[in-house]
């Protein structure tokens, strides 16, 4: 999954010693610290976001190791002529409760360069948006596979809002310099390849064929058969178990039956349909043709 989050720029101003040594690293010719200039940017944290999204904190470690020497660049235009910087140091820090990635970053004095640091310098140019990818998305409710429940994010349940934690990252791309932020510190925008924020089915209608809109919907239409379908084999699992005496409460059973894969989950009802059978085995109604009664009952036979 490709995601991008919205961050801003923190600090601002030449390099020092340390951090000199860093940048020079990246460089094939060593830099002076008059030849950079330098800004710290919050990437991203683990607040929730107005997308209803936020990263897991245990992902904002790898993210830091992901981002080491990745490109600045303007708007998610993936081209080499708009890269304006790199990132050549980060680091994990907290606010309280909440946890962030910070980043620092060079780019050199030029003339090219000029209006961007003075913008920086000046406020104008503060937000940033980052790209990565993660391998896994889930639902904060019951745990399960984000879209594989019946939770969507922004729908209250029970008082609590629904979010989709965002975790395990298995690539950073860049960060951008982008107008509006998503979230007050760090925010997420779901993004194509050059940071446009559309939905899946808004990108189809703007750059696809209309025959795809139309087998989009389809899809949409089995999905949500297959979420129905899904919420009935748990509820089923669930009276399975409290039959069985599991020993949980429904509530306590249908959120861990809620969190198996579609397999695991028919494979445990089978199972307990199979001990169902054994403890509970059917009795017949009606008696066999074979049954015999005295002769006293044989004219209520029917």
């Amino acid at each position: 999954m490709n995601i991008s989050k919205e961050a801003k720029v923190l600090s601002a101003g030449l390099p020092d010693e340390q951090q000199l040594a860093k940048i020079n690293t990246l460089s094939k010719t060593p830099l002076t610290e008059q030849e950079v200039y330098c800004f710290c940017v919050r990437l991203c944290d683990d607040l929730p976001d107005r997308d209803f999204e936020r990263f897991d904190t245990a992902a904002l470690p790898v993210l830091a190791e992901l981002f080491l020497g990745k490109t600045g660049i303007a708007d998610h235009d993936w081209s080499a002529e708009r890269q304006i910087a790199r990132i050549f140091d980060t680091e994990v820090s907290s606010e309280g409760s909440v946890s962030f990635l910070r980043a620092w970053c060079y780019m050199l004095r030029s003339d090219k360069n000029a209006d961007l640091i003075a913008e920086i310098e000046g406020g104008i140019k503060k937000e940033v948006s980052i790209g990565c990818a993660v391998a896994k998305v889930t639902c904060d409710l019951c745990g399960s596979i984000y879209g594989s429940c019946e939770h969507r994010k922004g729908v209250t349940y029970d008082g609590h809002t629904c979010l989709a934690v965002l975790s395990q990252p298995t690539d950073a791309y860049e960060f951008s310099f982008v107008a509006v932020p998503a979230q007050k510190a760090a925010g997420v925008l779901k993004a194509k390849k050059g940071g446009v924020s559309v939905s899946l089915s808004e990108f189809v209608e703007k750059n696809g064929d209309p025959s795809l809109l139309e087998h989009l919907k389809t899809l949409e239409q089995e999905a949500l058969f297959g979420r129905q379908c899904r919420k009935a084999l748990v509820k089923q699992t669930v009276e399975l178990a409290l039959l069985l005496d599991f020993g949980g409460e429904e509530a306590v059973l249908e959120k861990a039956f809620s969190a198996l894969d579609s397999q695991e989950l028919d494979a445990l009802k089978s199972a307990m349909e199979q001990k169902k059978a054994l403890l509970f085995p059917g009795q017949p109604q009606l008696p066999p043709s074979s049954f015999s009664c005295p002769a006293l009952d044989a004219d209520y036979i029917i």
